[in-house]
């Protein structure tokens, strides 16, 4: 039996399903098991995308479970592009791959840039390398030349179909004598390669992560593993690479499992150790449907776009059928690398939750260091035209009152405009605005307008945090006010708003912004400053409000308006 260096030894067990008297015949049925007789065996596994579109979550998380369990083991991961779909494989998809798995923080230790022992790391540049085995194959019988045209394949599978038999090819060129195809190669006739498939028996493997799959030998046909025009066919590509790459372990989707009986078979003829397999459940949709396009975002690219973390997805694609046993969610790339075992990976689907995605993506957003979440969003609000420069004592203020409102990195451009906003007009007139409304706003906001008039209000706020509080406790006093009756009525006549951070920092950032000149201007920003805001507010007509706020909009005036 071969054997590679580095690939684990696999005993394959054959067992003819007849009389052991027979046994030098040649028998067409047998089982077949895998078991490893080599507890120290070298771990490699590879993860290996199509370059015909996006990364996808489901392949982003077959890779993520393929590096994590090499990392935990102290073994090889490889990256291997499968291209041999020459027209829908572009090299503008095998970058962008590249660069999702690069960004998810996913280093190969074999592939292309990289390099490596088993190379090459495409397909398409192996070709010499597959026909090399199919020719082996031809010569032990393994294989035939298959010389049926189309029509004919199309006829056999509609006889298949009347007599409600499955539609496997029913092996007219397998039993051909050498003088008729000789014959049909003078003619020059295209013919494939055709792998002989027993007539009966079964195969079975013990998948690490679904236990436990057989197989029935007669429900497959002889399978073509080279086409007409000299390209090898998937499984037949996918086994050679593996087997010529010394992987240990194929982590893989779910969807692939039926193909594991077409390379078991193919393993085996080419004397080639079986890898251990482990199949993955698929990532489902709300709907428990397979995840989609029609569903929303489905590709890291897009994900990344939207202004999730590395760490957020990563971490969330780790909890998508996998968990430590504990309560807890939140892991770091080495955190998870030390908890992870494929044991542990669970064989029921698992629920695209987008929510939750956009929640543990703030956690890990508000776990960075301080200077570095500056930075990103200081960068987002330039880049943005919100802030004349990404970095200052404002931006600075500005993240830490915003951030815990953050979840991804584009959300900081709506927290920034809300608090620079104010849509006075909009929240008097809105319901949930009537309480307020009707506790006698009026009163509290003209003598809110004496208190800034006179200066007292500013002059506080030029004294920071501390002259803000004494300032509301004096405030409050003078109106006999306290608690919601008081903060309630002072957040919607300054801010324009029902809720938000806190109220007293949120307002000092204002009153900084509208004299240091780092917030851009209102057209670009929204911005309203604190001048503007109590413009607005001496205009405001209390009277109609009262009267009409329910029953005529005409009193009420655009959010958008402020005095400049």
């Amino acid at each position: 039996m071969g054997c590679l260096v580095g690939a684990p030894a696999i005993r394959i067990r054959v067992v003819p399903e007849v009389a052991p008297l027979f046994r030098r015949r040649i028998f067409r049925s047998f089982r077949v098991s895998a078991s490893s007789s080599s507890p120290a065996e070298s771990i490699r596994v590879r993860f290996a995308p199509s370059p015909t579109g996006n990364l996808h979550v489901g392949g982003a998380r077959t890779a993520l479970f393929n590096y994590l369990f090499a990392r935990s083991k102290g073994g090889k991961f490889v990256l291997r592009i499968e291209d041999t779909d020459l027209e829908r494989s572009t090299k503008e998809s095998e970058d962008a791959l590249l660069r999702d798995l690069s960004w998810l923080g996913l280093d190969w230790d074999e592939g292309p840039g990289v390099g490596g022992n088993y190379g090459p790391y495409r397909q398409s540049e192996r070709n010499a390398l597959y026909k090399q085995h199919a020719d082996k194959l031809l010569q032990t019988s393994h294989v035939y030349r298959c010389f049926c045209s189309n029509e004919e394949l199309e006829k056999m599978k509609e006889i298949a179909k009347l007599n409600q038999l499955p539609p496997v090819y029913t092996g007219k060129w397998a039993s051909a004598t050498e003088r008729e195809v000789q014959e049909e190669l003078a003619k020059g006739t295209p013919y494939t390669y055709r792998f002989r498939v027993p007539k009966a028996g079964s195969l079975k493997i013990d998948d690490l992560i679904r236990g436990e799959v057989t197989w029935n030998l007669d429900t497959l046909g002889d399978f073509v593993i080279m086409r007409s025009n000299g390209q090898p066919v998937y499984n037949f590509c996918v086994t050679v690479d593996d087997a010529t790459m010394a992987i240990s372990h194929v982590i893989r989707a779910e969807e692939h499992l039926p193909n594991t009986l077409r390379q078991a078979l193919i393993y085996k003829a080419l004397e080639f150790p079986m890898p251990k397999f482990a199949h993955v459940s698929l990532i489902l949709a709300p709907d428990r449907s397979k995840l989609s396009k029609r569903h929303g975002a489905t590709s890291v690219g897009q994900f990344k776009e939207m202004g999730l973390l590395p760490e957020g997805m990563v971490n969330y694609l780790a909890l998508l059928g996998w968990g430590d046993g504990t309560e807890n969610e939140f892991f770091t790339l080495d955190q998870l690398v030390d908890k992870f075992t494929i044991e542990r990976v669970n064989k029921s689907g698992a629920i695209f939750d987008s929510t939750k995605l956009r929640w543990m993506n703030g956690q890990h957003l508000r776990s960075l260091p301080s200077e570095k979440l500056t930075e990103l969003i200081g960068e987002l609000w330039k880049s943005t035209g919100m802030v004349a420069e990404s970095k200052g004592s404002f931006v600075e203020e500005a993240v830490q009152l915003l951030k815990d409102g953050i979840d991804l990195i584009t959300d900081a451009d709506n927290a920034l405009s809300s608090l620079l906003s104010y849509p006075l007009y909009s929240t008097l007139s809105s319901p949930e605005g009537k309480p307020v409304l009707e506790d006698k706003l009026s009163e509290v906001a003209a003598s809110l307008l004496s208190a800034y008039d006179s200066g007292e209000f500013t002059n506080a706020l030029e004294e920071g945090s501390s002259g803000w509080q004494k300032w509301v406790k004096n405030f409050g006093k003078a109106l006999k006010r306290k608690g919601k009756s008081l903060f309630m009525p002072l957040r919607v006549l300054l801010t324009g708003k029902l809720h938000g951070p806190d109220m007293g920092a949120g307002l000092l950032l204002v009153y900084k912004a509208g004299i240091c000149g780092e917030v851009a201007p209102a057209s670009h920003s929204g911005f309203v400053t604190l001048d503007e805001r109590f413009n607005i507010l001496r205009q405001v007509d209390w009277d109609s409000l009262n009267k009409n706020d329910d029953d005529n909009p005409a009193n009420v005036k655009p959010a958008t308006a402020h005095v400049c």
